[in-house]
């Protein structure tokens, strides 16, 4: 049995999100790790409980191994991309970039690694949601699928608005196919991504009756744009915001971002009011 440090509550607890699985620090073993493209890779871990109980929105730190090239000192976060807790696995899908990433894609099936949460807030459906709208981009997308598994579990239908650079970086359109949603992409090689046509894509939606709720994370641009569609047509929503941080638990200060607040502007820490938040609230980055 893979060693467990219970660390205790995870601080995302909170009524309107749900009771929070317990924070731990555990060891974990590569079962898959593959190159979905030239940039993302998807990673499958085995670990024990409460890893496989995280929710979606949630978070992770995860342990970096040392190469020849990179040595990362600090973990990184890494949002939840899938969590199983029959099989006992959780998933990431992240994009390699620089050291942390470099240095986290040379690890090897049969390799084991630590990995520290369930972290932070994760995501909310209401009560009355009939059908919710997830808006996303990049390595956002990933964070969006296990929201779709989720409402699709509680009956919540869900159109998925996809948007990439190009047909090759659209990512988890078959995740959230499989789960029923209406997938849309829009791609910048064809001119659909323009925020023009991706709001009338949202109104489309909210006129028909479909919009609920909306989400979104992976662009700025898009977040103001469903931000300010959402406050004009009266539809919650909810972001979830990535941030560089150092330990991922509130110490450290490292990932405060401004919120505003009935016209009052708060500094909040990603890591644990967060990452996600109301969408009504987020500033610019």
């Amino acid at each position: 049995m893979p060693h467990t440090t219970t660390l205790g509550s995870s601080p995302a607890s909170g009524a309107a999100h749900g009771d929070a699985p317990a924070v731990a620090d555990v060891l974990g073993v590569v079962v898959s790790h593959v190159w979905l493209n030239d940039e993302y890779r998807h990673l499958v871990l085995e670990a024990p409980e409460p890893a496989p109980l995280a929710k979606a929105g949630q978070f992770f730190n995860l342990e970096c191994p040392h190469t020849a090239e990179d040595k990362p000192f600090l973990r990184r976060p890494m949002s939840l991309y899938g969590a199983d807790p029959a099989r006992g696995r959780v998933e990431f899908l992240y994009k390699v970039t620089g050291v942390g990433t470099r240095a986290l894609a040379s690890i090897k099936v049969g390799r084991t690694m630590r990995l520290l949460g369930p972290l932070g807030v994760g995501f909310s459906i209401p009560d009355t949601a009939k059908h919710i709208v997830v808006l996303g981009r990049g390595v956002g997308l990933a964070t969006l699928a296990p929201l779709a598994e989720a409402a699709a579990a509680q009956g919540v239908g869900v159109t998925a608005i996809l948007s990439a650079r190009s047909p090759a970086t659209v990512m988890s359109a078959e995740r959230f196919a499989a789960v029923g949603a209406s997938v849309r992409v829009v791609l910048d090689t064809d001119g659909s991504s323009d925020p023009a046509n991706v709001e009338a894509i949202l109104r489309e939606v909210a006129a028909a009756g479909r919009a609920d709720a909306f989400y979104t994370c992976g662009s700025n641009r898009l977040m103001l744009l469903m931000q300010r569609v959402g406050r004009e047509l009266s539809i919650p929503g909810e972001v979830a915001l990535e941030q560089q941080m150092a330990c991922g638990l509130g110490m450290c200060f490292c990932c405060v971002r401004n919120f505003s607040v009935d016209g009052v502007v708060e500094a909040r820490r990603v890591c644990t009011e967060g990452p996600v938040f109301p969408l009504a609230e987020a500033m610019s980055w």
